[in-house]
């Protein structure tokens, strides 16, 4: 489905009509051909539907009315931003599974809880990342006396997005998981590179923030990028 913004005319587009898809990128607009990706049926793959259905079964049969009442409290207060940056809310269904598939995908217990603090938690804006090749190491510099961080249960997701060429100025996706930080974790930590870095490529990492486990939030993605060194 493509969102469209209108003005005078068409001001922005995003998603696909028929057979065009259209994005935007640092250089601004664009459409392209729209192709459909091959379904690999890769394990992890697998497992990420699996887990999305796993939690979308939990809400409808086991969690209590109550807790859905919370989750739903908790998405009206919530402002996020669509793909046009055009502020929208989403349901307690789509926060009760986003926040639980980013736990299970960093190695985190559930929450099937509602938050009761109602509002995202904070991004990091002291993230930061190093690569070596020697080590095969990812470090991650980040600030230990944010809230998150006095909470054992609460987690920094790292992903890693695939190595680019030195020249590469911007990174999109697609982002594998690297590894999580604790929320008693003392800056910096390393996570294991889950791709091979080479000498010089152009590294971009993505990370969220989860609180738990009776505060179950999920913050909203950060970025950081370096160049790998030996």
């Amino acid at each position: 489905m493509a969102l469209v913004k209108y003005g005078g005319g068409l001001v922005q587009m995003s998603g696909s009509i028929a057979g065009t898809t259209f994005a935007r990128n640092t250089s601004g607009n664009y459409a392209r051909a729209r192709t459909t990706p091959v379904n690999p049926v890769s394990s992890l793959q697998v497992a990420r539907r699996t887990t999305l259905a796993y939690w979308a079964e939990y809400w409808h049969e086991t969690l209590s009315a109550a807790n859905r009442t919370g989750w739903a409290t908790y998405a009206n207060a919530v402002t996020m931003k669509n793909r046009l940056s055009d502020s929208i809310k989403l349901s307690g269904f789509n926060h009760f599974i986003r926040v639980n598939t980013f736990r299970k995908c960093i190695g985190q217990s559930a929450c099937p809880n509602a938050p009761t603090v109602l509002s995202l938690p904070d991004q990091d804006p002291s993230f930061s990342i190093s690569a070596s090749v020697a080590t095969q190491l990812i470090t991650v510099t980040f600030d230990d006396t944010l809230p998150w961080g006095d909470i054992v249960a609460s987690a920094m997701g790292v992903f890693m997005g695939r190595p680019q060429l030195a020249t590469r100025n911007f990174f999109r996706g697609p982002y594998q998981y690297a590894g999580s930080i604790p929320g008693n974790g003392v800056s910096p930590l390393t996570v294991a590179a889950p791709m091979l870095l080479v000498l010089g490529q152009h590294l971009w990492c993505r990370a969220r923030i989860a609180t738990g486990p009776t505060d179950s939030r999920l913050s909203n993605p950060f970025t950081d990028d370096c160049i790998v060194t030996a």
